[in-house]
């Protein structure tokens, strides 16, 4: 069994750190899940250990927060639930939210006269400046998962 760029790298010993590993739940696409969503990933860090710094840590729960925003702002009509995903490496974190809708969103840059709209560029913001990266992609039932994948050390060091 070959897989390639989805395993996370061992450390120095050979075997996963203690922290890792990917952690999945499904919520239902209403406000209420929002505050939920945030809540889960701050106690699974927490209780798995992950060397986290408070700044990540926010980090990851104000890109929590925009991703389930988005999800049942614009996809709870096609996607009734939508899922949350954390993954933890030895050197990184992904979050990743998942939902049933098609619509794969590009416009990433909000213009100053919009009043909405900011949550996927706040997103792009927060990855960029902690070392990560982001992006959107297709799933295999039709519907979409935006994800953001940040270093578990500062970029700046």
């Amino acid at each position: 069994m070959n897989d390639h760029g989805s395993a996370p790298p061992e450390h120095a010993s050979g075997g996963p750190l203690p922290y890792e590993g990917v952690w999945r739940f499904t919520a239902q696409a209403v406000d209420a899940s929002v505050p939920q969503a945030r809540r889960a990933v701050r106690e699974l860090l927490a209780r798995q250990g992950v060397p986290v710094s408070d700044d990540l840590v926010h980090g990851l729960l104000v890109i929590v927060s925009e991703l389930v925003t988005n999800a049942v702002k614009h996809a709870a009509l096609l996607s009734p639930m939508l899922a949350v995903e954390v993954a933890v490496g030895a050197e990184w974190v992904r979050v990743s939210v998942e939902d049933e809708h098609p619509y794969r969103p590009t416009a990433l840059e909000a213009t100053s006269g919009q009043t909405g709209g900011r949550g996927l560029l706040l997103v792009r913001e927060i990855t960029a400046e902690a070392g990560g990266v982001c992006d959107v992609e297709h799933t295999a039932s039709g519907g979409k998962v935006i994800w953001a994948a940040l270093p578990l050390k500062s970029a700046v060091g």
